[in-house]
């Protein structure tokens, strides 16, 4: 078996000076850290740790990955979990079709005698399907998100964090890859059940609450520059009095853009409250919310006070 050591990438980014350095390069991708999130970032480039972001759906997790891919200058890979993953459908897998073809040639060119040496052939690295952890540990450095974990089985748990321990795999047929330089790993969790304490200590935690109301004007207007500044404000200010009712599924940044590129669309400059409860579905995503949210005062909601 031999050893393949994934060496370091010509561009691996820009090295950032401390979290202010980070966050304002973060920022000119249109990604707007809080200090916290920025420091936590930050340390987790220096110090070539996980990065275990957790928090409800749609407050800039994922996008996080993104945007550390877009400022370090190295290619993502997105491994979305989900229940009954598999170690194969995260690591790699062989291309059986290729294989078979590659038989079939064999045979036809009469190249079958020595059947030590076809097997051998069969098991090339041509015909290796590489899946997002592999990818990431080959094309070194990288930014490997593990999306929504907290979705994947235990034992597939149990099998990142072994992964993550020292960066390396093993490929019974070909040997084993080891990244030079780890990976930046950022891994999501929208908490819909706890994950294992192992895991979470293998990795620098950040938990990643709703902006505030400045901040998160802030988001829609860097984002949506098309926005008025009044509507960018209005729907903040509803998106954050919809998070204190009693939701099934409280809106998020996202949704908050949805909501706003919506009502822009549809030629609004404020938040008129017929028109903001007739595009909830650009912002809810449960009929119990929409229906809730119906039953109340539309002007106490949607009003721009």
């Amino acid at each position: 078996m031999t050893e393949t050591t994934a060496a370091p990438s010509s561009a691996p980014g820009a090295p950032f000076d401390g979290p202010d350095a980070l966050a304002a390069a973060l920022r000119d991708t249109g990604y707007l850290p809080d200090e916290g999130l920025a420091t936590a970032a930050y340390l987790a480039l220096v110090m070539r740790r996980p990065l275990f972001l957790e928090g409800e759906a749609g407050v800039g997790k994922t996008a996080l990955a993104r945007a550390l891919a877009e400022v370090t200058g190295r290619p993502l890979y997105r491994l979305q979990c989900y229940e009954g993953l598999e170690a194969s459908q995260a690591l790699y897998d062989w291309d059986f079709g290729r294989q078979l073809l590659h038989l079939r040639a064999a045979e036809a060119a009469h190249a079958t005698g020595d059947t030590e040496r076809l097997e051998a052939s069969l098991y090339d690295r041509r015909f290796l399907l590489a899946r997002p952890l592999l990818q990431a540990l080959e094309d070194s450095p990288s930014v490997l998100l593990v999306d929504e974990v907290d979705r994947a089985d235990d034992e597939f748990e149990a099998f990142l964090l072994e992964v993550l321990s020292d960066f390396t795999i093993s490929i019974p047929e070909l040997g084993t890859v080891h990244a030079e330089v780890p990976p930046l790993v950022v891994l999501t969790s929208n908490r819909t059940r706890e994950v294992h304490d192992a895991l979470k200590r293998r990795c620098l935690y950040h938990w990643l609450q709703h902006p505030d109301f400045d901040r998160e004007v802030a988001i829609l207007r860097t984002r949506l520059p098309e926005v008025t500044e009044q509507l960018a404000r209005e729907v903040a200010r509803a998106a954050a009095k919809l998070r204190t009712l009693d939701l099934l599924k409280p809106p998020g940044v996202a949704e908050a853009m949805d909501w706003a590129s919506a009502l822009h669309a549809l030629g609004a400059r404020d938040l008129d409250p017929d028109l903001a409860a007739r595009t909830l579905g650009a912002v809810l995503k449960y009929r119990e919310d929409t229906d809730r949210v119906h039953s109340l005062a539309r002007g106490a909601l949607f009003g721009g006070g």
